[in-house]
């Protein structure tokens, strides 16, 4: 049992443990253990931090971490620049009216880019609070402090992002080929054996092992400064784009909730429409079984022939009432999104579609289950209505995934006139929408078409 000593006795007391000690030099006693903040003894290894191992380990991981953050900055700060001349452009020419026409596009670009580069930096950290939409008339733009903020990240963004994004492309390329280079060098080309920096060619094993040096110089290039290099080109983006003092948040707090009563809406709704399924259909089905099934205990004796009805009328029955459970089941998560995935629920709804339908369906990854069964409910609920309303030929769904976000349209060639307050679902698909800070719209002039997008974000 762990001993230490009573203070002044030399006898031990069970219970707890002395630091093991060794003597130093000059005869001091250096403990073996250190000692933690709260007066215990902690390992030595503990107070000596990290291994090698493990740091390196870290410093590799950031290092990755900060090259993907660079080199997805590269790609916006690529459209900063097209974005930027675009906008050059439409100054210039505004002097002669042509520009005044095409102010709105760009602005519209100005925030769309503006509104992904919030999105990727907060895939990479916190996220970042969206102001009010902006506008987009360019006297009312010139007046807005979120516009200005944006065209101030946009010209950094389009010169030092570009630049940091481009050497986030460039080092890793120029680290491992230079690394390489001593294993392949005499198997290139004589004047394609230089360093990548263009110094060379070489024409010796100690040429070549010196561009190896060269690379080894470039790896510690990244390890040491990427991360520091990502920090830099996400700066601006977190620090201009992100709402302003001026905004007025107690409106985006005023939406979260009442899209938050909407979706608790939305659920006892769903909820009341499950217990009515099951009370009209299984639940009569069952107590219907229950008295076929006495009445034909009851008759066995003495007219097994109609016990025999009976029993084959209790059998229908519990059948239908099975079969009515496994469509109430289905309506709370349908399963063939587990097992098929978006893509071949969709198209098992539309092969179902009384209207011809086809569906188009490209989504990279996927999205959470409760946004996939929203966008199935959203689907489902368009075909129907489209089946029964609209007197359509044809109809269209088309979903795709693009920067986190679930974007999704049903169009078809009916007569139009779409109305949410015509009692055709519209305002259930809305609150289910809402409810994972979706976006719905509807164009549905008379005479057609009628066009529902639907933008969710995938990992709600």
């Amino acid at each position: 049992m762990p001993t230490h000593q009573h203070p002044g006795t030399g006898k031990p007391r069970a219970g707890t443990a002395a630091p093991a000690a060794t003597v130093a030099p000059g005869g001091t006693v250096a403990p073996d253990a250190a000692v933690a903040p709260d007066g215990t003894a902690a390992p030595a290894d503990a107070a000596r931090g990290p291994g090698p191992k493990e740091t390196a380990a870290r410093t590799a991981s950031a290092a990755l971490s900060a090259l993907g953050q660079l080199i997805g900055g590269f790609g916006t700060a690529f459209l900063a620049v097209a974005v930027l001349l675009l906008l050059a452009v439409t100054a210039v020419t505004g002097v002669v009216g042509v520009g005044l026409l095409a102010a709105p596009a760009a602005l519209r670009a100005l925030h769309a880019l503006a509104g992904r580069e919030r999105d990727r930096l907060g895939r990479w950290g916190p996220a970042i609070a969206a102001p009010a939409p902006p506008p987009t008339r360019p006297r009312s733009a010139l007046a807005d402090p979120t516009t200005r903020r944006e065209l101030r990240w946009l010209v950094r963004h389009a010169t030092l992002g570009l630049l940091l994004g481009l050497l986030g492309v460039l080092l890793p390329v120029m680290a491992v080929r230079d690394t390489t280079f001593p294993l392949w060098w005499r198997l290139a080309p004589a004047d394609a054996n230089s360093t990548s920096v263009g110094f060379g060619p070489a024409q010796s094993w100690a040429e070549a092992i010196s561009v190896g040096l060269l690379g080894l110089a470039w790896t510690a290039i990244v390890l040491g400064l990427a991360p520091g290099m990502a920090r830099l080109q996400a700066r601006p983006g977190r620090r201009l784009l992100t709402a302003g003092p001026d905004a007025d948040l107690s409106l985006r707090v005023a939406e979260l909730t009442a899209t938050r009563a909407a979706a608790l809406d939305a659920h006892a709704t769903e909820l009341r429409r499950i217990e009515r399924s099951l009370h009209d259909g299984a639940q009569n089905r069952l107590v219907s079984v229950t008295v076929l099934l006495g009445a034909a205990r009851r008759m066995v004796a003495r007219d097994p022939a109609g016990a025999e009805e009976l029993l084959e009328r209790a059998q229908s029955a519990a059948e239908q009432a099975l079969a009515e459970l496994r469509t109430v089941s289905r309506s709370i998560l349908p399963p063939v999104l587990a097992d098929r995935g978006l893509a071949g629920a969709l198209s098992g709804l539309a092969a179902h579609c009384a209207v011809p339908c086809r569906t188009d369906v490209d989504v990279p990854a996927r999205c959470a289950a409760s946004v996939e069964a929203t966008a199935y409910f959203v689907v489902a609920e368009a075909l129907t209505n489209i089946a029964k309303h609209s007197g359509a030929r044809q109809a269209a769904v088309t979903v795709r995934g693009e920067g986190g976000r679930l974007l999704l349209r049903v169009t078809d060639d009916g007569r139009g006139g779409a109305d949410e307050n015509g009692g055709s679902g519209l305002t259930g698909i809305r609150r289910r929408v809402a409810a994972h800070d979706g976006t719905l719209s509807l164009s549905s002039p008379p005479g057609g078409p009628t066009t529902l997008e639907v933008n969710l974000p995938c990992g709600s």
